[in-house]
């Protein structure tokens, strides 16, 4: 961990959900009829489902436009527009310049990140080193992902995820504020445990890929609990040990939303009491590079965090790719 020359903070939020909800109960495969076990394990009652007509970029554009006003900005001066996703409108050009067009913010760089579900903390990081470096003075950071569209919904694992955008705006900040410390890693022996096997440069599209529907997601659901409930003490200890602080210390943790059971055996892990850790999973599923800067919207406009606090972030996704952050709110 390198110590920042120029702190960055969090001066706005935002979030979009599409408006179609499908409950457990509305599944078709058989093992999701089984709606308490679902809850019980994976925290999940039902999810948001992107209509045909919206793409990531529709998605993402609506949550980058609300941060923007939030932040009392207008698109105009943003400089940067990243966008983490796992699930672009096209391979090229990157969803960030669709964004970008969308929303009107022509003085910005546009770029995509990949890191799946670690993808807007990722974002996070990079963002904060661009205004450290006072390269840029406004970065729009969006988390987004269109699940549904890489989901089969024959299978079982369809149970997992939904679709939603969230963004920030990230800005300098003074030094008694802002972001205090990141942590990031990876590990590439585990990354076909949770993996999209065609479409890329190795197993281009053909009809026989679309047969055997390897278009879909494919996740090792066993190996995901078990790393992510590894790393992510480790991770969230490393970040606590950098700013010299405890659990104790720590107001809220925003943490991507794997499942209720890992966030649950984390904080045991880590001595954190359970109501520390903010969840939004019931209503909305697994949103991937959504979830946490959605659930730091809902946060945020509910009133839960005020000048001072210390907020601790935390996320595990495929790759492996993992990280957290401590943030002293503005």
């Amino acid at each position: 961990m390198r110590s920042l020359n120029r702190r960055a903070k969090i001066t706005g939020t935002g979030s979009y959900l599409p408006s179609k909800t499908i409950k457990n109960s509305d599944l078709h495969v058989e093992f999701a009829s089984k709606d308490s076990w679902i809850q019980k394990n994976l925290g999940i009652k039902e999810r948001r489902i992107a209509d045909p007509s919206e793409a990531t970029s529709d998605l993402a554009a609506k949550a980058g436009q609300r941060a923007i006003e939030s932040a009392g900005l207008t698109p105009p001066d943003i400089d940067l527009i990243i966008v983490a996703t796992t699930t672009p409108d096209r391979p090229a050009p990157s969803t960030a310049c669709i964004v970008q067009e969308k929303i009107g913010a022509f003085n910005a760089a546009a770029f995509d990140l990949a890191a799946v579900c670690s993808g807007f903390l990722y974002g996070m990081t990079v963002a904060n080193q661009f205004i450290a470096t006072k390269m840029y003075e406004h970065i729009l950071v969006i988390g987004v992902d269109v699940f549904s569209r890489i989901t089969d919904w024959e299978r079982r694992d369809c149970i997992f995820f939904g679709d939603g955008a969230g963004a920030a705006v990230f800005s300098p900040a003074g030094d008694s504020e802002g972001f205090l410390n990141f942590r990031l890693h990876a590990d590439g022996r585990g990354k076909f445990h949770f993996t999209i096997p065609a479409g890329g440069s190795e197993i281009p599209a053909t009809p026989e890929t679309l047969d055997k529907r390897l278009h879909f997601f494919e996740m090792n659901g066993r190996a995901v609990y078990e790393t992510a409930t590894k790393v992510l003490p480790e991770v969230i200890l490393e970040v606590l040990d950098d700013a010299h602080l405890t659990v104790d210390d720590i107001k809220l943790v925003i943490p991507h939303q794997p499942s209720i059971k890992v966030l649950k055996e984390v904080a045991r892990i880590i001595n954190m009491p359970f109501e520390k850790v903010m969840t939004n999973m019931a209503h909305y599923a697994n949103t991937s590079g959504g979830t946490i800067p959605i659930l730091l919207d809902e946060v945020v406009r509910a009133g839960k965090i005020n000048k001072g606090d210390l907020i601790l972030f935390a996320a595990v996704g495929s790759g492996w790719t993992w990280g957290a952050s401590i943030l002293k709110w503005a």
